[in-house]
């Protein structure tokens, strides 16, 4: 939906776990803090040390189907739906469904137009949410556009069928609708 304070607020990049942000596709450099900071969620950047569980489940998989970077980024990219980060004071993670209803309306027309947007500049022909919400939030973003979506089981530790057995779950979902070859940059 969004990210959580040790992924992609961290590093940039969408499901960002630092461990295999740096590892996997070796990115590098140095991410700069923002002017307002929350006091209970520093910006470490690739030096964040707190692991990324959904992250971490979905480069995990992605490293060990596609087996390089160059491979799976050939035909595949990873787009946040909603790049932002909202916290309580506390510190707590807020999704956009536990926003205050107008502040999620605006919040979603914003997001829905955005990829749209890169949708249409990109030319993308295939969507996968990860998660329910980000596949409904593709249909309706989208539904002008000739694309095909579908949706994997988001790997969020808060399901208990994600903690079970997620990366075979996502797996075989790729695999019903034939979408394995792209993650493996096989021929289709």
């Amino acid at each position: 939906m969004n990210p959580g304070p040790f992924g992609m607020a961290q590093n940039g990049v969408p499901f960002g776990d630092t461990k295999h942000v740096k590892e996997w596709p070796q990115i590098v450099g140095q991410v700069n803090k923002p002017e307002k900071e929350h006091p209970k969620r520093p910006i470490h950047g690739l030096d964040c040390e707190r692991g990324e569980v959904s992250g971490s489940r979905l480069w995990g998989f992605i490293k060990e189907q596609s087996k390089s970077p160059d491979k799976f980024f050939h035909s595949c990219f990873i787009h946040n739906y909603c790049p932002l980060v909202f916290m309580s004071s506390s510190g707590k993670n807020i999704t956009p469904p536990q926003l205050p209803k107008q502040e999620r309306q605006q919040l979603l027309e914003i997001c829905d137009n955005s990829l749209a947007e890169f949708v249409k500049l990109s030319g993308v022909k295939i969507v996968v949410g990860v998660g329910k919400f980000a596949e409904e939030r593709a249909h309706k973003a989208l539904k002008d556009f000739n694309v095909e979506i579908y949706s994997i089981m988001h790997p969020s530790p808060a399901s208990p069928a994600a903690n079970a057995c997620w990366s075979d779950i996502a797996l075989k979902q790729l695999t019903d609708v034939g979408l394995t070859g792209y993650i493996r940059n096989e021929k289709l």
